[in-house]
Formats: structure tokens, C-alpha cells, sequence
């Protein structure tokens, strides 16, 4: 049993050095997975000391080489490298001679540099030579600078998110002068999010659609770092929310196919979580069977895009660990789905003569079987159903701010309006209740500059015209002091609570409240605000850019790329199979 075991064993190696002659980096990297499954199987440890010779005796490093070599003085340091590399088979333009700790110099004579007889040269072996070295150089300083400008690009897109995070959390921007992002349910509706998470949605969303950007360029060393930034985000949003949107387990597919376009075949075990990880949450979020999918938007067609990648990249990265049975698996379903969703481009441009764009069109005829008329009609109804959605949320948006706005004219801080309206689900009346019955809101949450009434003492006139009202003068004095002089809200909340302060408000705010002292930094150049504005501007605008109009444009692909790798990683395990049948 031993020996036909051995036996196999070598036969095995002697087909992965055969197979190895020709093969491409994917097929090598699969004999390496396959090579180092071997070796483990037989506790074979190649890379720890000592290395032996084809004698099996254990050689010594180049460097305690020591050979005796015999020349004259007058000749330059050129003809003895030439007769160094000659003697000892060495490459000429690779080797570097020290002696008495200085570099020989090839045009001068050794007597010129001083070198007597009997002296010890020391050879360096280089693994390039010094041209070669300098263009190494060249390139190794441009991929620096190159990368100096992708890391400029990418903090330039963490300040416009960021920028556009705020004022999504701010929700007073007016909508038509100022560009702010938004979360949407797949039918365009805007979603309420806690407040706590809000913002980490929102980067995680946008981080995400800048790194697909990338992707559609192809340039994925800079669409990687973006996916890694949603993929920390998105970690900071409840489980609940993962569970219910398709966000995350898109974002793992996109951050796996990067891993395979970059080649970091190194990250396998990253991407078997990865990949599980979406497996889940798209089960969570559609449904065994896809039925909840089906429920919400009538049909599943263009979802399986998604389950076409996530098929290939299950095939490749079981190919690439050395399965071979569940790669071919994987890669036929991914097959089969790729039949299912083939287009033919002669219904394209039948959509595209009525008007409609290549992608309404795909996303149209996969929704609808491949069928022209039902995409036509499909796309129709969905182009009035967005446009309604959409002119419903704007006014939305409107009501929103004016509702701020009416707060504010009452002399509540644009924070506290938010707040209120935030708890009473925009409800005005509501909200209003709210303030009057939680003034801690108004004084924890203020700092609008615009609504800082800040004075040491309030004036004798506001305490005399709460008297009048009939409140208690040492009350009124206390309830301007906390409201900084805002007569109406000091009104409001004293006779909301029967002539007193809630015990939650601090009756000598002073301190606290004082605003901050203004330093010589603060009152910079015009110069330099409108340079700060521009770079804003800029960032933002790059963002904005990046944002695709299209609700779905995360389910649209030609497919053009997935074809190709389906037939050339199934040619490879069809080679495989051939080759395994042969021995």
C-alpha cells in the first residue's frame, strides 16, 4: 500500500511540473494551491534551513565563497569585472566589486584607486543591474507619485461625503439651491433613519457608490480602499437594517470581484466570508425563493445579476483553493443564469427607437422575460411612477423646511425644530407639543449662532414684560437667563408649566452658554474662506457626479466581462478533468 501510494504521490508531482510548462497566472495559481495541498498532506516544511545540494550535503551561502583570482594593476576596473564575471559565470552589468571599503570605479585603473597586491575585492552579486536599477527607480518614483494622487483623490472623496452627510443630517438645506444625499427604498420613497445611524448609512452608501465608479473604470486600486471605508460603515448600522436592504450583501460581492481583478488571489479566505456573507443577506432580504423579492417588486429578473456574479466568484475562489468539483458546480450555475439573462442587442435598439436609454432597456427586458412590448410598458409605468414619487418627496422636503422654518420664527433653535419634527414624524402641531413640553431640548441643542441672544443679565424691559404677563419676577429673570433672552420661548414654557421651570433646565446657564472667544485665526482672510468654499465645492461636486440617476443602476451589466471568465475558468477545469483521466 506504501509503495502504490508513493507511487501516486509522484506521479501527481511529475503531472503538476508537466502542467506547470505554459500555464497562465490563474492555472498556476491553482498548481501552486494544489502543490502546497501535497506537501501539507505529507508535513513537507520546503522553507525552513538547511538547504542541501544535489548530494544531498548542506551548501554554504555565496557569501563564504572564497576564489583567488590573478591580474595586473594597470588594467580599469571595467576589464576586471569582465574577467571577475568571466572566470566565476557571472553576469558582467549584475556584479559590483568593493575594495578598502570603497566601490571600484570602471574607468580609472586599479593603481589609479590605490588597489596594491594581495589585496581582498569583495563581489556583490545584484539581482539587476545598475540601468536596470535606475529604471526601476523611475518607475518605483512615478507608482509613488501616482499613488500620492490616488490617496489626494480618495480623501477628496471622504470630505465630500462627509460634506453631504451633514447636511442630510442638518434636513434644513433648501433642496433646490443646495446638493445633499438622500436614502431611498428601492420604489424611491425616502427611508426614516435613527438619527444614530443615519450618518453611518449615509457614508456607508456613498462610499459605496464612489467605489462602483471606480469599478465602471476599472480603476479598482482606487475603488478598493472606497469599498473597505462602506464595508466599516455599513458595520456600524443595526443588523436589522442589513437584513432588510441588499446594500451590504452587494457591497461583498463588489469588494470580492476587486479582490480577483487586483489578482490578490492571497485574500481567498477574506473572500469565502465575504461571499458567504452575502449568501446570507440576500436570503434575509428576498427571501427563500426570492417570494418576498417577488412580493415588493412583481418579479426577480434583473436581482439575478447579483446571483450570477456571486456563483462565478464562488467558482473562481473554489478553483483557486484547489476544489475542483464545487468550482465546476459554481461556474454552470453561473452559466446557466448567464443564458437566462442573455439580451439580444436587436430588442435593445427596439427599446432604444422608442425612446428609451440602453440601460432602462436591459433592466426593462430582464424584468420582463426578454418580451419588447411588457419592457416597453414596464418602463413607461416606472418612469410615471418615479416622477410622481419624486415630485411627492420634494414637496416633502418643502413642507419640512417651511415647518423649521416656523419654529425658528418662534424663537426655537433649528436643532430643537429638527429634533421635534423628527419625533412627530413631521407632524408641525405635534412637534410644537413637544418643545413646550421639553424645553431641555431647545437649551441641550442650541447653537445656532443666529438664535444666541447672549447677554450676562437679562434687560430689566424683557423681565417687566413677563411680570406683566403675571409671572414671578425672580422666575422671569431665571427663565430669560436660560433662554438668553428670548422672550417668547422664556413665555411659552413658563406658562406650559405653570408659572415655573421644569427642575431639568439649569436655572445659571451663564457660563455654560457664554459663547466662545473669538480668536485672530477665526477672522481669516476672505481670500482663504473663499479657497476653503471652492475645495468644497469641488469635492462635493466629484461625488455628485459618481451618483447614478438610476435607482437600479447597481442591477445593470452587459454581462460582457462575466462571459468571458465563465468560459475561461471552465476551460480550466475542463483541463483539469482531462488531465486527471490521463494519469
Amino acid at each position: 500500500m506504501k509503495t502504490n501510494g508513493g507511487r501516486c504521490r509522484i506521479r501527481a508531482l511529475c503531472w503538476l511540473r508537466r502542467e506547470w510548462r505554459g500555464a497562465g497566472m490563474a492555472q498556476k495559481k491553482y498548481l501552486q494551491a494544489k502543490l502546497t495541498q501535497f506537501l501539507r498532506e505529507d508535513r513537507i516544511q520546503l522553507w525552513k534551513p538547511p538547504y542541501t545540494d544535489e548530494n544531498k550535503k548542506v551548501g554554504l551561502a555565496l557569501k563564504d565563497r572564497k576564489n583567488l583570482l590573478e591580474t595586473r594593476l594597470h588594467i580599469t576596473g571595467r576589464e576586471l569585472r569582465s574577467k571577475i564575471a568571466e572566470t566565476f559565470g557571472l553576469q558582467e552589468n549584475y556584479i559590483k566589486i568593493v575594495i578598502n571599503k570603497k566601490q571600484l570605479q570602471l574607468g580609472k585603473t586599479l593603481e589609479e584607486q590605490g588597489v596594491a597586491h594581495n589585496v581582498k575585492a569583495m563581489v556583490l552579486e545584484l539581482k539587476q543591474s545598475e540601468e536596470d536599477a535606475r529604471k526601476n527607480f523611475q518607475l518605483e518614483e512615478e507608482e509613488q507619485n501616482e499613488a500620492k494622487l490616488k490617496e489626494k483623490q480618495i480623501q477628496r472623496t471622504k470630505r465630500g461625503l462627509e460634506i453631504l452627510a451633514k447636511r442630510a443630517a442638518e434636513t434644513v438645506v433648501d433642496p433646490e439651491m443646495t446638493p445633499y444625499l438622500d436614502i431611498a427604498n428601492q420604489t424611491g420613497r425616502s427611508i426614516r433613519i435613527p438619527p444614530s445611524e443615519r450618518k453611518a448609512l449615509m457614508l456607508a452608501m456613498g462610499y459605496h457608490e464612489k467605489g462602483r465608479a471606480f469599478l465602471k473604470r476599472k480603476e479598482y486600486g482606487i475603488a478598493l480602499p472606497c469599498l473597505l471605508d462602506a464595508d466599516k460603515y455599513f458595520c456600524e448600522c443595526c443588523r436589522e437594517l442589513l437584513d432588510t436592504v441588499d446594500n451590504y450583501a452587494v457591497l461583498q460581492l463588489d469588494i470580492v470581484w476587486c479582490y480577483f481583478r487586483l489578482e490578490q488571489l492571497e485574500c481567498l479566505d477574506d473572500a469565502e466570508k465575504k461571499l458567504n456573507l452575502a449568501q446570507k443577506c440576500f436570503k434575509n432580504c428576498y427571501g427563500e425563493n426570492h417570494q418576498r423579492l417577488v412580493h415588493i417588486k412583481g418579479n426577480c429578473g434583473k436581482e439575478k445579476v447579483l446571483f450570477l456574479r456571486l456563483y462565478l466568484l464562488q467558482g473562481i475562489r473554489n478553483y483557486h483553493s484547489g476544489n475542483d468539483v464545487e468550482a465546476c458546480e459554481y461556474l454552470n450555475k453561473a452559466r446557466q443564469l448567464f443564458k437566462e439573462l442573455y439580451i439580444d442587442p436587436s430588442k435593445v435598439d427596439n427599446l432604444l427607437q422608442l425612446g428609451f436609454t440602453a440601460q432602462e432597456a436591459r433592466l426593462g427586458l430582464r424584468a420582463c422575460d426578454g418580451n419588447v412590448d411588457h419592457a416597453a410598458t414596464h418602463i413607461t409605468n416606472r418612469r410615471e411612477e418615479l416622477a410622481q414619487i419624486r415630485m411627492e418627496e420634494k414637496e416633502k422636503k418643502r413642507r419640512r423646511l417651511e415647518n423649521i422654518r416656523f419654529l425658528e420664527g418662534m424663537g426655537y433653535s433649528t436643532h430643537a425644530a429638527q429634533q421635534a419634527l423628527h419625533a412627530a414624524s413631521g407632524n408641525l402641531d405635534e412637534a410644537l407639543k413637544i418643545l413646550l413640553s421639553n424645553p431641555q431640548i431647545w437649551w441641550l441643542n442650541d447653537s445656532n449662532p443666529e438664535t444666541d441672544n447672549c447677554q450676562e443679565s437679562p434687560s430689566q424691559e424683557n423681565i417687566d414684560q413677563l411680570v406683566y404677563m403675571g409671572f414671578d419676577a425672580l422666575v422671569a429673570e431665571a427663565a430669560l437667563r436660560v433662554f438668553r433672552g428670548n422672550v417668547q420661548l422664556a413665555a411659552q414654557t413658563l406658562a406650559h408649566n405653570g408659572g415655573s421651570l421644569p427642575p431639568e433646565l439649569p436655572l445659571s446657564p451663564e457660563d455654560s452658554l457664554s459663547p466662545p472667544a473669538t480668536s485672530p485665526s477665526d477672522s481669516a482672510g476672505t481670500s482663504s474662506a473663499s479657497t476653503d468654499e471652492d475645495m468644497e465645492t469641488e469635492a462635493v461636486n466629484e461625488i455628485l457626479e459618481d451618483i447614478p440617476e438610476h435607482e437600479e443602476d447597481y442591477l445593470d451589466s452587459t454581462l460582457e466581462d462575466e462571459e468571458i471568465i465563465i468560459a475561461e475558468y471552465l476551460s480550466y477545469v475542463e483541463n483539469r478533468k482531462s488531465a486527471t483521466k490521463k494519469n
